[in-house]
């Protein structure tokens, strides 16, 4: 199959205006729903950082950066983020949030290396969070309950985009289904992690699959996850069924962060204690920074979703392979 395609009988329900109208009803319903449910604030965040403070996000690891020096300082390396997930944290403790509270911000970020397709664009967008947490709140049940408020803001925003455009009708559960990775390899042994999540998720329309990162009893991981920002053992992804693609569609990945012990862990199983002479990895290391749980949430995916469309693309401006545009738009798909 084409990477860039238009599904069969595919048609937006909604034209370009009202399409860019709804995003912004959308992502101002959403935001205000997420802030309220885990008690955070909205904050500015950079689109850039330093390359030697390691405070970007590394991602599975392999991603090249989009890296440059400036002219007032020749050779001082800075690099557009890929995502926020540890700035977030430094930023907590630089300003001194409590137990229980956080922030969010509008992250965007570019990946140059990302394979662009229906889901993935080199343009990324998400609601970044991150809240402090006591140490007793280090929990499986704490996690959950975070997804748990996620999915009823997610589940507000579904109604109200359905009162001002009928067409949208509702059609996500009333509540998730959790499943460990390992449990979903045992429900779908010949299938790989990507398949096993579609195929739950088309079963369970909204699911939250937990503990992602460490190899599975194949000796595969279910999904690759950077080792200085989630546990691994309390971590997960929240995943909506889309129809329109038949696809499972990862709208969030969250977790508890590491503590000092379980980042030393991770590093080490990851090949990477290097990265512990780091200012943000040192600080972790010797508790500087506060235990806290954080996730990104797709604002394009998330539009994509609700507003029942094919491509990311459709609700997004970004840059697209040569005759993307012109090919979908022949199939009825139009680029934003």
């Amino acid at each position: 199959m084409e990477r860039h395609y238009c599904p069969a009988g595919y048609r937006s329900v909604l034209n370009l205006l009202d399409t860019q109208q709804a995003i912004k009803s959308l992502k101002d319903c959403f935001q205000q729903q997420l802030g309220a449910a885990l008690n955070l604030t909205r904050v500015s965040a950079p689109l850039v950082v330093r390359r030697a403070t390691g405070l970007n996000d590394d991602l599975s690891g392999t991603e090249r950066k989009v890296t440059f020096d400036r002219l007032d300082a020749p050779g001082d390396e800075v690099q557009i983020v890929q995502s926020l997930a540890k700035w977030k944290r430094f930023a907590l403790g630089q300003y001194g949030y409590p137990v229980g509270y956080g922030l969010y911000t509008d992250m965007n970020a570019i990946r140059r290396d990302e394979q662009t397709d229906n889901l993935h664009s080199i343009y990324v967008d998400q609601w970044d969070w991150e809240k402090v947490l006591a140490r007793t709140d280090r929990t499986i049940a704490y996690l959950e309950r975070t997804a748990e408020r996620i999915h009823r803001a997610v589940l507000e925003a579904e109604t109200v985009l359905h009162s001002r455009y009928p067409a949208l009708q509702p059609r996500l559960p009333a509540q998730l289904t959790y499943i460990t990775s390992e449990d979903l390899l045992a429900l779908y042994p010949d299938l790989p992690p990507e398949k096993r999540e579609q195929a739950f998720a088309r079963e369970k329309r909204a699911i939250f699959v937990e503990k992602i990162g460490w190899p599975l009893s194949d000796g595969q991981p279910h999904g690759l996850r950077a080792p200085d920002y989630d546990d691994w053992s309390l971590n997960g992804d929240l995943i909506y069924y889309h129809p329109e693609l038949d696809c499972a569609l990862e709208i969030s990945s969250m977790g508890i962060r590491v503590d000092a012990s379980g980042m030393f862990t991770q590093l080490r199983h990851a090949g990477a204690v290097e990265r512990l002479d780091l200012p943000f990895h040192r600080a972790i290391m010797e508790e500087k920074l506060p235990l806290t749980i954080g996730g990104g949430i797709g604002q394009s995916r998330l539009c994509m979703f609700l507003l029942r469309k094919a491509h990311i693309g459709e609700v997004q401006v970004s840059i697209w392979p040569e005759g993307v545009a012109e090919q979908l738009r022949r199939q009825g798909v139009l680029l934003l």
